[in-house]
């Protein structure tokens, strides 16, 4: 379902800042944790030290946008919200 704009927008100006002040935190202990956890381990700058399992090339396919499965919504019905056409200011009149 969808929210409230309020809701939205409360959100984003308490929520969003306080998360973002929880993520630099952590990022400034970074170093220090990394140095404690595997300091030399970094598959995303060395490939090679990947603990994934590797995939032939063999197995990997393209695909293609025609061939892409085609979604026929036109049956559908579309609400005044879909649209954008009920807004607040419409509902006072």
């Amino acid at each position: 379902g969808s929210l409230p704009k309020w809701v939205v927008n409360k959100s984003s100006q308490f929520l969003a800042p306080k998360a973002m002040k929880k993520m630099y935190k952590a990022c400034l202990k970074y170093p220090e944790w990394k140095q404690k956890h595997d300091p030399h381990f970094k598959p995303w700058l060395f490939p090679e030290q990947s603990r994934l399992p590797a995939l032939s090339l063999s197995e990997l396919s393209l695909q293609h946008a025609d061939s892409l499965e085609n979604i026929d919504e036109s049956s559908l019905a579309e609400s005044k919200e879909d649209r954008g056409e009920g807004s607040d200011e419409d509902s006072l009149t």
